[in-house]
């Protein structure tokens, strides 16, 4: 074994691939063979540019809460990267790691591997071993080229699809969507979270013989004050509902979607399952509320112009009888104006933040730039997000409300700061 511990394996396989992000299967698929990777358990692959990491802890909650040993896939990490693969709900541990990782390393011969890549197979090959009774995977990026599609899901779910990472998947939904239908598989479920689809998702689907259920068609949700309900089908096309459900502290959206994506599952999910895991799943970093000396602390790494939307109705739909400010940092190539036009209405200050050892974020002056060119003058630059977040809480008290956003970074950042100094509201 080259390493034994996490860590060292980890920045190895960041020196090894020339590009962190080179999207494409022949690689991965040529080390998956000599793996003789092989799931034998229902597979459900989830792609969007949002709702992804819902949808999937969504599905996790709700297949645990029937005793499913449930096998899950995510990324990036916030804290550890242990994170990104779960059974049953727990992390995996480090020695399951580094075998996996030396497995790897072990057959794949010439062919050098991503980041990304190596965790994928990691992922695979120990949900093979652990003989998990049904695996999720979530996209990294796009769908079509996305290391987990070398897995031929049972069910894929489209969450939604909005404009992001237009580098490799392009600058319009029809272009992205085409990309993210690439994980649809001939006379499988495929479900689309979105009411209004691009004509490229439902064209591949159509072409491939996939079998299209979509949002308001085939599945839907009625809300009340207090409880919702969801109509749907069965895989035998049969109508389906449930009614009384209590809310999710995720987006409604992704939870109608995985309703609908569980009636095609081959695991029976009873209803109790489906109440209990709505009401305990959470998700960190997504509208996550902390108490913090009084003040509410809202954690979110929404990075794109869709996802802050969803930030805002969040805020609009929870108000507090304090002021609201933030703690921002954001990548350069995100849409950065946009994001801030969405929002400007909830913050009285922005708190502008650098993070530490990360050339991709975009520097706190020129966020500072693009905040005055929409009139904003209530901003605070430090030097670090420790000094930031200190300004931060020394402005509010008891009652008011502080919002981190703009990356999984910017979270990561506020959780480290905080371990052990805050709790659960």
């Amino acid at each position: 074994m080259r390493f034994t511990q996490v860590d060292d394996w980890l920045r190895w396989m960041e020196t090894q691939h020339p590009r962190n992000i080179d999207l494409g299967l022949e690689r991965i698929a040529v080390v998956a063979r000599r793996l003789d990777i092989s799931l034998n358990m229902p597979v459900i692959t989830v792609a969007g540019t949002n709702g992804k990491g819902s949808c999937v802890a969504l599905l996790s909650a709700i297949l645990g809460a029937d005793d499913y040993r449930v096998g899950a896939y995510t990324s990036p990490h916030i804290n550890q990267y242990h994170e990104r693969i779960a059974i049953a709900g727990n992390y995996v541990d480090d020695a399951s790691l580094c075998h996996a990782f030396a497995a790897i390393d072990d057959v794949r011969g010439e062919t050098s591997l991503t980041y990304f890549e190596f965790g994928t197979l990691a992922a695979l090959l120990i949900f093979q071993q652990q003989a998990v009774d049904v695996v999720l995977l979530e996209v990294g990026l796009g769908g079509r080229l996305d290391a987990v599609n070398i897995i031929d899901a049972d069910v894929a779910i489209v969450s939604s699809i909005a404009i992001d990472h237009e580098a490799w998947l392009g600058t319009d939904r029809e272009a992205i969507g085409r990309e993210k239908a690439g994980i649809f598989r001939s006379a499988r479920p495929a479900i689309i979270g979105e009411a209004i689809s691009p004509q490229s998702l439902l064209d591949y689907g159509r072409q491939i013989g996939a079998e299209l259920i979509r949002r308001d068609q085939h599945f839907s949700v009625a809300r009340n004050e207090a409880t919702w309900s969801w109509r749907g089908q069965k895989a035998n096309g049969n109508p389906i509902s449930y009614a009384d459900l209590p809310y999710p502290p995720l987006l409604l959206d992704n939870a109608a979607t995985v309703l609908q994506a569980l009636q095609y599952v081959s695991l029976p999910v009873s209803g109790a399952a489906i109440r209990r895991g709505l009401a305990t799943v959470r998700l960190a970093g997504r509208c996550q509320h902390l108490q913090y000396r009084g003040i509410d602390l809202v954690l979110d790494v929404a990075h794109n112009p869709a996802s802050v939307q969803v930030l805002r109705d969040h805020l609009s739909a929870n108000p507090i009888a304090g002021q609201t400010e933030c703690i921002f940092a954001v990548m350069a190539d995100k849409a950065i104006a946009e994001i801030v036009t969405i929002l400007k209405p909830c913050f009285a200050h922005w708190h502008l933040t650098p993070l530490a050892d990360n050339d991709r974020a975009a520097p706190p002056s020129s966020v500072q730039t693009l905040l005055q060119a929409q009139n904003i003058a209530t901003v605070s630059l430090a030097a670090s997000f420790t000094e930031t977040l200190n300004t931060a809480v020394a402005r509010l008290s008891a009652g008011d409300r502080l919002v981190v956003f703009g990356s999984f970074f910017t979270v990561a950042a506020a959780m480290t700061e905080l371990a052990g100094k805050l709790s659960l509201e």
